[in-house]
C-alpha cells in the first residue's frame, strides 16, 4: 500500500495484477499438467504454498534462492524453533484441507486428441488473460518491471517455484563441481614466531546493538572492559549463514563470490593448512560450516556428545561448552601455531529467548516465543540484547583463555558475525533477504579484533583503532589471517588485510 495508495487508478491496477498472476499460474499448472500428476502437483503446490505463506506472512522474508539453500542447510534443532500453532493453522486451512478437496474431486481425462485441444485452449486463455491485464493497465506495469523488481519476489507460489528451479539449475546442472587450488604457493617463513588465534564466527549479531558501538543498553560489559579493536562499521557478505560464511572465508569477496565459487574453490583454511606449520581446529554450535571445514578437523558441538554444557533435555548447548577441552588441544598441538575457530550459536532467531541461559536474563520484560509478531518491538529486543549479553562473556572467557597463553604463544581473537538481523522494523524480521533490498539491520555486523601483549608488540595500535574506524567487509578476514600467521602467497592482498596498515 506504501507503494501503491489505495486510488481508484491503483486499485483497478492491483485488480489486474491479481488477474495477471491467476493467468500465469493456470498456464505453469496446465502446460505441466497430465492425467497421472495433476492431483499430486497440486497438493504440493497447496502444500508448500501454505508455508511460504506463513515465513511471508508472518517474518517478510523472500524465498529466494538463498533462502532455499539455507533452508535445506538447516538443521533439525534450528527448524524446531520455527514450529508454532500458527504455522499449523496455515498448513490446515491452506495447504491440507484444499489439497483433501482436490484428492476427493473425480476427474474426468479425455482422450489424447481432446486432451490436447482443451490444453491449447486453456494455454491461449491463461496467455490472453495476462496480455489484457497489462495491456489495460500497460504504464502501471511499466513501472512495476522496472522500479518495482522486489515486489515479484512476494508472489506466491510462482516465485518459490521459480527460485526452485534456479537452484537446482545452478546446484546440480550447472556441471561437476572439481575444487581448484588456491595459494598452494603459501609458505610461512620458519623464523616465525607461534601464533594462537580464535576466529569466532558469530550469528546474527547486529552491529547498532553493541553497547560497544553506543547502543544504550550495556550489551557489552565484559568487552568493554579489555583493550580491543572494534570496528562500528563493518558489513556482512551475504544476509545468511549459508551465504556469508563461505563468502567470508574465500578469495573472490562479496562483489566477485558465488555458491558455485565458493564450493569450487580452497578457502583460507586450506591455504593455512598447506603451509604445513598451522594446526587447524572447527567447532560447531550451529548448522555447519557452510563447507569451509571440510579439510580439516571438525568437532560438532550442538549436542551433548561432544559439549557438556547443556540444557537438562540436551535441546540447546552454549557456546562456553565450545572452550572445553581447548586447553587440551592446545597442549597437544607441540610447537605448531594453531587457528581454532569457534562458529556460535550466538543470536539465532526466532527463539532468542532460548539463546542465553537464566542467569543473562538482564533485560525484561522478554518475547518468550517464536511468533516475534505476537510480542512488542520492547520484548523483542530484550530478549535478543539478552542473546548478545551472553555472547559477550563467552567471548571474554575465550580472550581470558587466550591470555594464560600469551607467554607461549603470540595470541588473538577475531570475531565476526556472519550477517545481522531484522527484529521488526517495518514489519521485517530475521534475516536472509536478496543483499540489495536487505535493511542495513541485516547487513551491518559486530566485529572487534583483540591482540595479545606480545602479538601486540609488533603492531602500532593507534593506527589499528584509527582504521578501525571507517568501513570494512568481510572481504578482509581472508587477507588478515593469512598476514596474521605471516603467511607468503601470492593470493594475499595487503590492502585487505586489517592490521596491515600499522605494521
Amino acid at each position: 500500500m506504501r507503494i501503491y495508495p489505495p486510488t481508484v487508478d491503483d486499485i483497478g491496477f492491483l485488480l489486474s495484477l491479481a488477474v495477471f498472476f491467476i493467468g500465469l499460474n493456470i498456464f505453469l499448472f496446465t502446460l505441466f499438467s497430465s492425467t497421472y500428476i495433476t492431483k499430486p502437483l497440486l497438493i504440493l503446490i497447496l502444500v508448500a504454498s501454505s508455508l511460504t505463506a506463513y515465513f511471508m506472512d508472518t517474518y517478510h522474508v523472500v524465498i529466494d534462492t538463498s533462502m532455499i539453500r539455507n533452508t535445506l542447510q538447516t538443521n533439525l534443532s534450528e527448524s524446531s524453533d520455527l514450529l508454532s500453532v500458527k504455522l499449523i493453522g496455515y498448513l490446515l486451512l491452506l495447504g491440507i484441507l484444499p489439497s483433501y478437496l482436490v484428492y476427493r474431486s473425480k476427474v474426468t481425462y479425455p482422450g489424447f486428441k481432446q486432451a490436447l485441444i482443451e490444453k491449447v485452449l486453456m494455454l491461449l486463455l491463461s496467455v490472453g488473460l495476462m496480455a489484457g491485464s497489462m495491456y489495460l493497465f500497460s504504464k502501471h506495469y511499466t513501472s512495476f518491471i522496472r522500479e518495482h523488481k522486489p515486489l515479484r519476489y512476494h508472489a506466491n507460489p510462482s516465485y518459490w517455484i521459480y527460485s526452485i528451479v534456479k537452484y537446482v539449475n545452478k546446484t546440480y546442472f550447472d556441471g561437476p563441481v572439481i575444487l581448484q587450488p588456491v595459494g598452494r604457493d603459501a609458505m610461512i617463513d620458519r623464523n616465525q614466531s607461534k601464533k594462537l588465534v580464535i576466529m569466532v564466527v558469530g550469528e546474527a549479531a547486529r552491529a547498532d546493538h553493541f553497547s560497544l558501538n553506543g547502543y544504550s543498553k550495556l550489551t557489552n560489559p565484559e568487552l568493554g572492559k579489555l583493550d580491543i579493536i572494534n570496528y562500528p562499521q563493518f558489513y556482512s557478505c551475504g544476509t545468511s549463514t549459508a551465504a556469508s560464511v563461505p563468502c567470508m572465508f574465500s578469495k573472490f569477496g562479496r562483489e566477485n563470490y558465488s555458491y558455485k565459487k565458493g564450493i569450487g574453490h580452497e578457502n583460507v583454511i586450506d591455504i593455512l593448512k598447506h603451509t604445513g606449520k598451522v594446526s587447524l581446529l572447527w567447532r560447531d554450535n550451529n548448522s555447519d560450516s557452510k563447507g569451509v571445514a571440510l579439510r580439516i578437523p571438525y568437532q560438532d558441538y550442538k549436542t551433548s556428545k561432544n559439549n557438556t554444557i547443556c540444557s537438562a533435555d540436551g535441546s540447546e548447548c552454549r557456546d562456553s561448552g565450545m572452550l572445553v577441552g581447548l586447553d587440551r588441544y592446545i597442549a597437544e598441538q607441540n610447537s605448531s601455531s594453531i587457528l581454532i575457530v569457534l562458529h556460535q550459536m550466538g543470536n539465532h532467531g526466532p527463539a532468542y529467548y532460548k539463546r542465553y541461559p537464566e542467569a543473562f536474563a538482564h533485560f525484561k520484560p522478554v518475547c518468550q516465543t517464536n511468533q516475534l509478531e505476537q510480542c512488542s518491538r520492547e520484548e523483542i529486543g530484550n530478549a535478543y540484547d539478552n542473546a548478545l549479553r551472553y555472547s559477550d562473556a563467552f567471548l571474554a572467557k575465550s580472550i581470558s583463555l587466550l591470555q594464560r597463553y600469551d607467554g607461549e604463544y603470540q595470541t588473538a581473537l577475531i570475531y565476526m558475525s556472519d550477517h545481522g538481523e531484522s527484529l521488526g522494523e517495518k514489519g521485517v524480521y530475521l534475516h536472509g533477504m536478496p543483499y540489495f533490498m536487505a535493511p542495513d539491520a541485516q547487513k551491518h555486523i559486530g566485529t572487534f579484533l583483540w591482540l595479545g601483549k606480545s602479538m601486540q608488540q609488533h603492531y602500532a595500535l593507534a593506527k589499528l583503532k584509527k582504521d578501525a574506524a571507517r568501513q570494512h567487509t568481510h572481504d578482509a578476514l581472508f587477507h588478515t589471517l593469512l598476514g596474521l600467521f605471516g603467511v607468503q602467497t601470492k593470493v594475499y592482498n595487503p590492502q585487505l588485510d586489517l592490521l596491515h596498515v600499522a605494521r
